[in-house]
């Protein structure tokens, strides 16, 4: 049996209303899941322990205090060694500006999401990760001018399956 089948509706519910706003009170989650506050507590510590919650954290709305810029890099690797990957993941694990990075199938190995003050910025770090010599072969990046949906909160409704 997987781990996500020892959830129930309700445990889903917490984790789905959690999403919503992390900072909720005991009483108002107890409220939305159809719970009293104490066995609703209960389980999300047991939620907790279990690392179905791992964190909590703030959303900062960035437009408010500085320039930013997105920009998505597909990179390529020269080699395709176990050691390679491990390498490159290493490195650019330690940079800041790297919001995600995904090791994927097809025409290149990575897809990196980097966020920098400027596209100059960009230009920078990226000329500074090729200096470091980490088997990066080819790049191409594309600049967000955009982003009409961004959404933060996993549709677990959609991908789990709750028991009972």
């Amino acid at each position: 049996m997987d781990a996500a089948a020892r959830l129930d509706r309700i445990d889903l519910n917490i984790l789905v209303q959690l999403q919503k706003d992390g900072r909720m009170t005991n009483v108002s989650l107890a409220e939305a899941v159809g719970l009293s506050p104490s066995p609703c507590l209960q389980r999300v510590k047991r939620l907790e322990a279990a690392g179905y919650i791992s964190g909590y954290e703030a959303h900062v709305n960035l437009a408010k205090f500085a320039n930013s810029v997105t920009v998505f890099t597909e990179i390529t690797l020269s080699d395709h060694k176990r050691n390679d990957f491990v390498k490159f993941e290493s490195s650019i694990r330690s940079i800041d500006e790297v919001l995600e990075c995904h090791l994927i199938s097809g025409g290149y190995d990575y897809l990196v999401r980097f966020m920098c003050s400027s596209i100059q910025h960009y230009q920078e770090l990226m000329e500074s990760i090729l200096d470091r010599n980490i088997g990066i072969e080819k790049y191409f990046s594309y600049i967000v001018i955009k982003s009409p949906v961004v959404k933060s909160a996993i549709p677990l409704r959609s991908l789990v399956r709750t028991a009972g």
